[in-house]
């Protein structure tokens, strides 16, 4: 049965500003997005007006958190391989694809190497057999360049995106924070920022060589922001993203040696934190995701050096992510395909756009809602976000997955 969803206010492709109208929905898919008021047979559903976007696609979460998901209007999320046991095999793609259902796409991402161990490649082809919608090195950052190539030949072949983390171990090791003014003072152990422009300079010259599409899954330097730019100038298949906590805060947050600012890769200078703004801006990031990773008391309530590095996301996303908006910076339209549209071409999914045929996965969006962010009621499985007690505005009121309601 067809349902209708009017009196809505819709995010539709290529338009910066929601267009009052209507969305039509038959089974899982939709049937119609556009500007009319005229009637359809079927169940219809008053929006009263609120905002009804894509659904968002999280590009890189650590854990598959419902309760958060579904609080943040996820309906789609990429999980990295840096699991228990680690995303290897096809057996293990294929259980973890499942582990959303019936009220989440979840889309496992398969490990580049065994055990992420940067040693040996994995079975890519058998993974994507079984499901597998994209490749990724993990938290680490794969060290022997020869094997990157081998591994970029493998991904462009297969017609898989390989999502890289991009910071130079050798430049990094034992490190908590980027070099400067903070870190000194604190007496922190820190890392040049130009470790990432290191790493994503090799593997971009690798890309040249295979033509693989990588996604370089955070960005968070102006230098590294300069050479994403260049190679997309010069029409290299290359994405990045980031996450909000490296648009809103610099590593000015660390200050208090609270360990829910312990990020990786960490926080930058605020000179760096500007040029993320401009990336965003000028279409250089592709990507805004939640980076997603709870961590409990034990692997938080520790010395900063000792401390585990992560934040939980899912939750904060959409209201974060709508500062940028407020703010002036980019449309409406634009944060939506950062969040939604982006992401799930990469993962050539039917989703995060409203377009007929597409996956009827949408959310209702009052964008004005005022609350604040407080650890202590967070649905995630755990609370460490760096933006406690910040008040932020935008709630997810209703989120449908398949035109079904969750």
């Amino acid at each position: 049965m067809k349902q209708v969803f009017a009196n809505a206010r819709l995010i539709l492709p290529d338009e910066e500003q929601p267009k009052a109208g209507r969305l039509v929905v038959d089974g899982d898919r939709i049937a119609m997005a556009d500007d009319s008021s005229d009637h359809d047979p079927g169940e219809s559903i008053d929006c009263k007006g609120r905002l009804l976007a894509p659904g968002i696609v999280d590009l890189g979460v650590f854990a598959i958190d419902k309760p958060a998901f579904h609080y943040g209007g996820i309906t789609r999320a990429a999980l990295m391989p840096d699991q228990a046991p680690v995303l290897d095999l096809p057996a293990i793609i294929k259980h973890n694809a499942v582990e959303g259902k019936p009220d989440l796409w979840s889309h496992p991402i398969a490990a580049a190497t065994k055990g992420l161990e940067g040693k040996q490649l994995a079975e890519i082809g058998l993974m994507k057999r079984s499901g597998a919608k994209a490749v990724a090195t993990g938290r680490q950052w794969i060290a022997d360049s020869g094997l990157m190539l081998k591994l970029m030949q493998y991904c462009r072949s297969l017609d898989l995106p390989l999502i890289v983390h991009s910071e130079d171990a050798g430049l990094t090791a034992g490190a908590v924070a980027t070099n400067g003014e903070t870190a000194t003072r604190l007496g922190l152990s820190s890392a040049t920022a130009a470790a990432e422009a290191v790493s994503i300079a090799r593997d971009i010259a690798l890309v040249r060589e295979t033509g693989a599409h990588v996604h370089f899954r955070q960005v968070t330097t102006k230098d590294g922001l300069d050479l994403i730019c260049a190679a997309k100038a010069d029409n290299l298949p290359v994405t990045c993203g980031i996450t909000p906590a490296h648009l809103l805060l610099s590593d000015i947050a660390i200050n208090d040696f609270r360990t829910f600012t312990r990020l990786s890769p960490p926080l930058r200078s605020e000179e760096d934190r500007l040029a993320c703004i401009t990336a965003i801006k000028d279409g250089t990031i592709d990507v805004i995701a939640s980076g997603h990773d709870p961590r409990g008391a034990e692997d938080k309530r520790l010395p900063y050096a000792e401390a585990a590095p992560g934040m939980a996301g899912a939750e904060t996303l959409l209201a974060l992510s709508l500062t940028l908006v407020r703010d002036g910076t980019i449309s409406i339209g634009r944060l939506f395909e950062l969040l939604s549209t982006n992401p799930a071409k990469i993962l050539d999914v039917d989703a995060g756009l409203l377009c007929p045929a597409y996956q009827a996965d949408f959310i209702l969006v009052d964008e004005d809602s005022p609350w604040q962010v407080d650890t202590r009621k967070m649905a995630a499985a755990a609370g460490n976000t760096p933006f406690d007690g910040l008040p932020v505005q935008g709630r997810v009121t209703a989120i449908y997955k398949g035109g079904r309601a969750y």
